[in-house]
């Protein structure tokens, strides 16, 4: 279908409401997904250009289709949850989160500790978001060096000490740390898979803000150090302390944030459609209509009751690819709009207003 048709389709059936659209190849492919609060209005702009990316994209595409959202909030995660998903090569926005890092452990026989500009859909587990800066890549070393973690390359080879070993006289640490005693040295089966487990389970501990010992380990040595005069190295590890408490200043004020961004969100729709967005520790939880009798409201109560019970999965202050994306995505749009922060509730106010 050329560019003429497309726009005349647009015009007879696209409406002026909220929605998401998807812009497709001749083969199916998704090239580019947006939202629109008027939708129709939108879809007649991309037209318009005579250059550019957007024309571009208008003569490669062969057909377009939407699907009508009750208001901007939801069309922004349908957005943003299609993008991630299908990745389209005319999208930028939420493929990569360029303004963010965040530090992740690798999924790997000896998980890392790295720094990375994105969460991307690989198995891993992340800790943040952080401003992206050269402090975070300092801080995950030094954290790393904490708690005795490898620091190498992907592709090291790792071979535990509890592994069945067939070279005779062992293997040697393939960099300075294994041969200083700073890292336990997987590559050479310096230590056993449970030994370099506990390790990684204090790192953890750290991340999720429930163990300080790497600084309690840090301060005993810089105690012993300066008991002997080794002045110089003393100060090294106090410098190493102030990088991991600035780290444990961020996640920890960070998650308190989190654990308490809990709200029942009202959302006015459009032909009536008005919603109740269920926001629980940052994430989109449930979305439900505006009860609008006594049995609705009861009902919604009883969802809302649910929504946020406690768990265990509490206790975990990771998070997933796709959880990161909604949190940074909940948090922007509040920011913005402090208006609407405003008119959200708090799940026991919402609660208490029913009775």
């Amino acid at each position: 279908m050329n560019a003429a048709s497309l726009r005349d389709e647009v015009r007879a059936a696209a409406e002026d409401r909220p929605g998401v659209y998807r812009w497709l190849s001749a083969d199916g492919r998704i090239l580019y997904v947006g939202k629109s609060v008027r939708l129709r209005s939108r879809l007649l702009s991309y037209f318009r250009e005579q250059e550019g990316k957007t024309a571009r994209l208008v003569s490669e595409a062969a057909s377009v289709r939407w699907d009508y959202i009750p208001n901007e909030f939801a069309a922004l995660f349908r957005e943003m949850h299609l993008i991630r998903a299908w990745q389209p090569e005319y999208n930028v926005q939420h493929k990569r989160d360029r303004r963010y890092g965040f530090i992740k452990i690798t999924r790997e026989p000896a998980p890392r500790l790295v720094p990375a500009t994105r969460a991307a859909n690989d198995g891993a587990r992340y800790y943040g978001p952080f401003g992206r800066t050269i402090w975070l890549a300092h801080a995950v070393h030094e954290l790393s060096l904490a708690t005795g973690l490898r620091d190498c390359r992907a592709d090291t080879p790792i071979h535990f000490g509890d592994q069945i070993e067939i070279f005779g006289g062992g293997r040697t640490p393939r960099c300075i740390r294994g041969e200083t005693g700073t890292c336990p040295a997987p590559c050479a089966g310096r230590c056993t898979a449970s030994e370099y487990n506990a390790r990684l389970t204090e790192a953890r501990a750290f991340l999720e803000t429930r163990s300080r010992a790497p600084l309690a380990r840090l301060g005993d040595r810089m105690r012993s150090a300066t008991g002997r005069l080794d002045f110089e190295y003393a100060a090294r590890l106090h410098d190493r302390m102030k990088t991991l408490e600035k780290l444990w200043d961020h996640l920890s004020g960070f998650r308190g944030r989190i654990e308490n961004f809990n709200l029942v969100y009202p959302v006015s729709g459009f032909g009536g459609d008005d919603r109740l967005y269920l926001i629980r520790r940052g994430r989109m939880w449930s979305e439900i209509p505006w009860p609008k009798s006594d049995a609705a409201r009861r009902r919604a109560d009883e969802t809302v009751k649910e929504a946020f019970q406690p768990t265990l999965a509490d206790r975990d202050a990771s998070l997933e690819a796709d959880a990161a994306a909604e949190v940074l995505l909940t948090v922007g749009w509040f920011n913005k709009r402090p208006d609407e922060r405003r008119r959200a509730l708090a799940p026991e106010k919402w609660l208490g207003a029913g009775n």
